[in-house]
């Protein structure tokens, strides 16, 4: 079960959905700097524990430094007052100590029913056997940042869980000017979703009237000059993104994304599609389509097999090379210019 999917189940139950409770883990062990996610999961679990009413009654909240295990065990094994349910919360779970960890693992082994004990840190030993006992468990939950592909998809769901269809060039959109952060982006949504009104769809144009686009822009104008061979606007639009300290690696993720879309581009222009049909194939903004049709045509397939050679050359650069990332980088765009 993944983080997200305890988030479903446990706002279902808190729904009064009985068969959802039932998925619910009595133990919960949520680890990573994903605040978003992990906060809606504790909120999420909340819920289901406690209603909407006041806390005091059947929660308890502890901070992991100086914590001891006994002192989690007790409240945990404490039956609820008047409900069918107690939750304990352990905050700052990595500031516990190592041994008082290791002590607890026997609880989350053989927890409570009555209690819904959630533990949430940062960092976490993952090879620790308190962390291996948790994953047996089913207890050990993720809240790890997206990666920067997975944004438009995410984009989507969140703007469906507000009510509003967003169309896949609105969540490229997105996904474009705010990177892999999932608190920039349910800021976005928030005022997307107040800005077309409840229940409306989200366009592109919505999304570049909110939304601050001066990064869209850069990453269209990286692209446009590569496919154009203008070095020197290829590197002016990759010094303004890496002056928005935007990491050379995602830079060139977005380009590496942008020539896919090139090359699909390519290919529903030679099966017979005008450029506009085949830009909503290609999944490229409408206002992009005859701007990506030019660089479709630049490029032929042994140009963008080159490409993506020099694109994968670059990335096992950056992960793996001593040479500073922004050269990394420029030394590609460069390559990809020629």
């Amino acid at each position: 079960m993944t983080l997200h999917d305890l988030i479903a189940h446990a706002t279902r139950a808190a729904q009064g959905d009985v068969a959802e409770a039932e998925q619910v883990p009595a133990v919960c062990v949520i680890v990573g700097s994903e605040r978003v996610m992990l906060e809606r999961a504790v909120s999420a679990l909340r819920a289901f524990v406690i209603g909407e009413g006041p806390g005091g009654f059947n929660d308890d909240l502890f901070q992991g430094q100086g914590l001891s295990a006994q002192r989690v065990i007790a409240a945990a094994r404490t039956l609820p007052m008047m409900a069918a349910r107690r939750l304990v919360l352990v905050r700052n779970l990595d500031a516990m100590p190592a041994s008082e960890l290791e002590a607890l693992g026997s609880y989350v082994q053989k927890p409570c029913p009555e209690t819904v004990l959630v533990m949430v840190g940062e960092k976490l030993d993952g090879r620790s056997k308190f962390a291996k006992q948790a994953r047996d468990a089913g207890a050990w939950f993720e809240a790890e940042p997206p990666k920067q592909h997975e944004m438009a998809q995410i984009a989507e769901r969140e703007a469906r869980a507000r009510g509003h269809r967003i169309s896949a060039q609105a969540a490229e959109g997105l996904a474009d000017a705010l990177g892999p952060d999932l608190s920039a982006l349910d800021d976005a949504l928030e005022r997307l979703s107040l800005f077309v009104g409840a229940g409306q769809p989200i366009e592109l144009e919505h999304v570049d009237g909110c939304v601050a686009h001066a990064r869209i822009e850069s990453i269209w104008s990286l692209v446009d000059a590569v496919s154009n061979r203008d070095e020197k606007r290829a590197l002016t639009a990759a010094a303004s993104l890496l002056g928005d300290r935007e990491p050379p690696l995602k830079i060139l993720a977005l380009v590496a994304r942008q020539l896919r879309s090139v090359a699909k581009m390519r290919d529903a222009l030679k099966s017979g599609l005008g450029p506009q049909e085949a830009a909503q194939k290609a999944g490229v903004p409408p206002f992009k389509a005859r701007d990506m049709a030019s660089s479709a045509k630049r490029f032929d397939d042994a140009k963008l097999t080159r490409a993506f050679a020099l694109v994968a050359e670059a990335d096992l650069a950056l992960k793996g090379s001593k040479v500073p990332g922004p050269r990394v980088l420029e030394r590609t765009l460069l390559a990809l210019c020629r």
